[in-house]
Order: C-alpha cells, then sequence, then structure tokens
C-alpha cells in the first residue's frame, strides 16, 4: 500500500467570527491510500486550537504512509489501526481520522460496499443538520437565518460570546423572529465564566434555545457538570470532551456530548463514545470542523446515532473540492455508493471518477 498526500486551500465564503477568533480560511491535507489500483481518501484540516498546523500534518501524513507500507492490505491496516499499532500513541486524533476515512473509503471500494454498511447501518443515514451563524449584528444574523430557513434548515446554530451580552440576545431574538419554526442552539465556545452562565442561561431558555454548548471555559469539566446540573436548558461538553475518557467522566453529568472525529480519532472512536454514553441521561452530538465534503463524509456515516447533528462544515466554503453528501437543502446524506461515497468536483484537479 501507498500513501500520498495534497494540500489544498479551503477558503471560507465569508468570515466565521467565534469568541475566541475569526477565521477566513484553512488548509486540507488530503490522504490518499492506494492498493492494487485503487484509491480510498480522507481528509485533515488545520487548527491553531488543537495546534496542528500544515507542516505538522504533512509530516504526520509521510510518518503514517511509512508505517503503512508494511501492511499486506487495507483490512489489516485498519485493524492494526483501531488496535493502536498503525499511528502510535501520542499520534493526533485529526491524523488517525483521516488515515481510517482513507482505509474505510479502500475498502469500501474494493467490496463494493458502503461505510455506513461496515458500521452496523444497512439503511443510508439521513439527517437534518444544524446551519452556523457567527457572531455577527442582529440585522445580518435574521437575514442569513431567513435564507436558511427558506432553503429548508431546520436547525440553527448561533455562535454567542460577544463581550456585549447584550447584543448575543439580540442577535438571537434576531433569529427567532426570521425563522420561527427553527430549532435553535447556542455556542459561546467557552466564553462565559460560570457566573455569567448562571445568569444568562435562564434568559436564552425563555428565548427557546434548545440546548447550549461549551458555554464555559474548558478545562475543569467539573464546573461544567455542576453547571448542567441547575441549568434551566440542556448543556453540551465540547471542548471539555476529547477522549473517551473525557466521555465517561462526564456521562449522565451533562446533558450532551459534542463528538468530533477529528477530536476524538475517527468513527469507531466516535461509536465507542456513543456506546459509552448510551442510556446515561447524556445524548451524543456530531459536529465538525470546517473541512471539505471528504472531511465531513465519515461523521454522516454514523449521523444516525445523534440527538444533535452539526455538519455544515463543507456549507461554509466559497468552493467545497469534493461533492457527495448534499446538506445545502438542510439535510446530510450518505449514498449507497462504496465507500465514504464522494467524488472530487472537476475543479479540484484531474481526478478520474474511479479514484
Amino acid at each position: 500500500m501507498k500513501l500520498t498526500q495534497r494540500t489544498v486551500r479551503l477558503t471560507l465564503t465569508e468570515p466565521l467570527r467565534i469568541s475566541r477568533s475569526t477565521m477566513t480560511a484553512r488548509d486540507a491535507v488530503w490522504f490518499t491510500i492506494e492498493h492494487d489500483g485503487l484509491r480510498g481518501h480522507g481528509e485533515a484540516v488545520t487548527s491553531v486550537f488543537y495546534g496542528l498546523d500544515t507542516p505538522a500534518l504533512q509530516r504526520l501524513a509521510a510518518r503514517t504512509g511509512e508505517r503503512l507500507a508494511r501492511f499486506a492490505g487495507p483490512e489489516t491496516a485498519l485493524h492494526a489501526l483501531r488496535t493502536g499499532e498503525l499511528t502510535p500513541a501520542g499520534t493526533p486524533a485529526a491524523v488517525t481520522a483521516a488515515t481510517e476515512a482513507a482505509l474505510l473509503d479502500l475498502v469500501g471500494r474494493r467490496t463494493a460496499t458502503a461505510v455506513h454498511r461496515f458500521l452496523g447501518s444497512p439503511v443510508p443515514p439521513r439527517a437534518a443538520t444544524a446551519r452556523t451563524i457567527s457572531l455577527t449584528s442582529p440585522g445580518r444574523a435574521a437575514a442569513q437565518a431567513r435564507r436558511l430557513a427558506d432553503a429548508g434548515f431546520s436547525v440553527i446554530k448561533i455562535k454567542a460570546g460577544d463581550p456585549d451580552h447584550e447584543s448575543d440576545l439580540d442577535r438571537v431574538r434576531a433569529v427567532r423572529a426570521a425563522a420561527p419554526a427553527a430549532r435553535l442552539l447556542l455556542d459561546p465556545n467557552g466564553a462565559w465564566t460560570v457566573g455569567q452562565a448562571r445568569r444568562l442561561l435562564p434568559r436564552y431558555a425563555d428565548l427557546g434555545i434548545e440546548a447550549v454548548e461549551q458555554p464555559v471555559a474548558p478545562g475543569d469539566p467539573e464546573a461544567l457538570a455542576r453547571l448542567a446540573a441547575r441549568s434551566p436548558l440542556p448543556v453540551i461538553a465540547d471542548e471539555d470532551a476529547v477522549t473517551q475518557e473525557d466521555a465517561r467522566r462526564l456521562a449522565g453529568r451533562v446533558h450532551g456530548i459534542n463528538v468530533k472525529l477529528a477530536k476524538c480519532g475517527g468513527v469507531h472512536a466516535a461509536l465507542r463514545i456513543a456506546a459509552l454514553i448510551e442510556g446515561s441521561g447524556t445524548d451524543l452530538m456530531l459536529g465538525c470542523l470546517t473541512a471539505s465534503t471528504l472531511g465531513i463524509a465519515p461523521a454522516v456515516h454514523i449521523a444516525d446515532r445523534a440527538r444533535w447533528t452539526d455538519l455544515d462544515g463543507h456549507l461554509l466554503l466559497a468552493h467545497d473540492p469534493w461533492t457527495g453528501i448534499g446538506g445545502h437543502e438542510g439535510f446530510v446524506r450518505a449514498t449507497g455508493r462504496p465507500g465514504l461515497g464522494v467524488r472530487p468536483r472537476e475543479a479540484a484537479g484531474a481526478w478520474s471518477e474511479a479514484s
């Protein structure tokens, strides 16, 4: 087996502003694993929060390729990945997830089987995805919400964390007025203190917010759990729930855990977390980083396990180099196509449909 890599720039349609940063673009490194004339693809994206820049991803991809060359085929490599033999301890979760995605895609293509069938879902998953509105003016947020509702989106996630708390509340009121039937999620990205959260959550509950992600700064999961116990609306852990051990610590103590493949290590790691929290009173949310369709696709294949689905990273791009999971009308879906079921757009380069 041979792994090759390609780095591309993913530019957003408009800046995504959250409480701790503003993003206009990020790099993606595509992992392509070739065996017996077939190719499988996966994607890892750069992240300041997770400490992954482009040179680091490129170096880690090359190291993964060296280790992959020792295996006879993708099936044995996939087994080795799950047991920790392929990606050793200390490998960033995003690299493990991208490697797993490429192997699953390759195995699926070799056997003419869609990935979701490997993962226990005989029917292709389909889920309503949230669409994110960043920190912006109430008027602009209302216009965006109206367009999203008209396009078919039934779930809208609103970023919060403005130093002016009233500005956040005005943004939510504007979105609620513009899209009265939509389910609203709130994400301050850890911008509030515990005291601020206790004062603000009842006000957001009154505005009909369905759930709030990581309202307080990460690093003190006990404080998050205590806040959730007294919160008038569901609290979802995100930055405080990275590993399976984090999920074990918070199971039954928060209302949800936002699982992102790039932070937990791929679909099988995500499914282990889902099994761990099942029946505990803590529900699964599937989230993502801003990425192309290729990067989002693996999570779509397990979207039927989640109470909340937030897989809109590809919808934020000015140009998505891949296609195959939908989303523009409010729903992401897997297909019956082999592997991940995605394919490059013509503008992504001279890659054949068979690749």
